[in-house]
């Protein structure tokens, strides 16, 4: 796995923000993923030197919050992937994992390593030796944190480094230096595998424990079991070895992950395996660890309504006016991978999978063609509920026997058969002196079925709501 120039191949997923759209007005599309405004990313370019040892200079990206700081800082390190070479590897710049820190405060820096996207010189071959390989990257990270401990808008006193796959390596090999101010490492998918090796992975696990008897450092380990470079027992040995070796040490085995656990901080969907995790390790080591500016994460979902089972098609409130399209439209959606969204309006409906905020894209591009536009599913929830609560289920009748309805004449009765027809969402309202009502689609039927009922009639009461009798004795 080595170039000509003997630079190991290290793999690690890089973050894609397209998306793919889907509507029921239109055909499937493609679309940039809504990252937050680039206004509030105050994002500086660097060029820094490198570890003095082997000079060269370094490309590195820097975001801050709003404010003059100082901000605690967080260094985020990137990986590799073997589909192009280094210097022609993207800027490791928007991430789930800058958004992260941003939203807690941090000013964060992404550090390009030797050879990558516009740094100079290379990395070195060390052949099984991989703590020396990334010691010689975490001598780097050193040099750019010693540059950042010297701006003002950075409180040197509050650091966390992090990183990615060949990053989160770097990461754990940096631990060793003891950099002061530096409270935490976090490791996500840690590790290498240099071509040039027999047995990467035992020489991984070697060297793992060599990095962890020169650490004092307390860390944080993700790793999933569908690990696409990392076998579990491989990752396990790892961290085995480094915390037996006195390193401290917190490891989180989050099982499998969509198709590839390595791809973690790739997706949103990620976000909730791995975000309360972190911000209860850094509550641990003393470093910021609330939310303070929620523009930077994704809109966060609405807790579960249950208002229907997810695979429920028919229950999808307003898209029984287009069924011979709505039942495959939102199968479509239920095929579609995490992160995924659909928003529902009383003219259209959008969904979104992806990206950086699917919420907001589904919402935002559902209002663009329909009034009334609320969140039905996200993820794996259904989440909309009805503008008017309603009372749950009492089961005092079979929905279609008609002749159970309280009050009702036979004009009455003519009029429940009619909004046993209609679409939904719909409600059938009653009164004790035979006055009835009944209201399908719009922004609120079950209010606009008891405000025309009690404008004629007293004591109007909800009978049936959607494909449920309400009606309680």
């Amino acid at each position: 796995m080595l170039r000509a120039n003997k630079v190991p191949m290290v793999a690690a997923v890089m973050l894609l923000l397209a998306v793919a759209n889907i509507a029921i007005a239109d055909d499937d599309a493609t679309d940039a993923s809504k990252a937050p405004d680039a206004a509030l990313l105050h994002e500086r370019i660097l060029h820094v030197a490198s570890d003095p040892g082997d000079p060269v200079t370094l490309v590195m990206t820097v975001y801050t919050p709003d404010g003059p700081g100082p901000f605690p800082l967080a260094v985020m390190n990137h990986g590799s992937t073997s589909d192009m070479p280094p210097a022609e590897q993207p800027r490791y710049h928007l991430t789930f994992s800058a958004y992260y820190f941003l939203s807690r405060g941090y000013a964060v820096a992404l550090p390009m390593m030797r050879g990558y996207a516009g740094s100079g010189g290379h990395l070195h071959a060390h052949g099984c030796d991989d703590a020396a390989m990334g010691l010689e990257a975490a001598k780097d990270i050193r040099a750019v944190i010693g540059y950042l401990k010297q701006q003002p808008y950075i409180d040197g006193s509050q650091i966390v480094v992090a990183g990615q796959s060949f990053g989160g390596w770097n990461t754990l090999a940096f631990g060793t230096l003891d950099e002061p101010g530096v409270k935490g490492l976090v490791s996500f998918a840690g590790g290498m595998k240099a071509s040039d090796c027999n047995d990467p992975d035992d020489a991984l696990i070697k060297a793992a424990g060599a990095l962890g008897s020169r650490t004092s450092t307390p860390s944080i380990w993700f790793f999933g079991d569908n690990d696409a470079l990392f076998a579990t027992p491989v990752w396990h040995a790892m961290f085995d070895h480094y915390t037996a070796e006195g390193a401290p040490g917190e490891l989180v085995a989050y099982g499998n992950f969509e198709s590839n656990s390595h791809n973690l901080l790739g997706s949103g969907a990620g976000l909730s395996l791995w975000v309360p995790k972190l911000d209860a390790f850094l509550a641990k080591v003393n470093l910021p660890n609330k939310l303070l500016h929620p523009e930077y994460l994704p809109t966060p979902a609405p807790p579960p309504s249950h208002y229907a089972a997810l695979d429920d098609v028919q229950a999808l409130p307003y898209l029984g006016v287009h069924e011979d399209q709505a039942a495959a439209f939102y199968q479509r959606f239920l095929a579609k991978p995490l992160p995924r969204a659909l928003a529902i309006g009383t003219r259209s409906a959008d969904d979104e999978f992806g990206g950086f905020d699917p919420a907001a894209r589904a919402l935002e591009r559902c209002s663009e063609r329909s009034p009334n536009c609320q969140l039905y599913a996200v993820d794996n929830d259904v989440v909309w509920t009805r503008p008017t609560p309603v009372p749950p289920p009492s089961h005092f009748a079979a929905l279609t026997d008609e002749s159970a309805v309280p009050y009702l004449d036979a004009r009455g009765r003519a009029g429940y058969e009619a909004f046993l027809a209609m679409h939904l969402p719909r409600a059938f309202v009653v009164s004790a002196d035979g006055g009835w009502d009944a209201a399908s689609l719009g922004a609120d039927p079950v209010a606009n079925a008891l405000a025309r009922c009690n404008a004629k009639h007293q004591g109007c009461r909800l009978y049936a709501v959607d494909r449920d009798v309400v009606w309680q004795h």
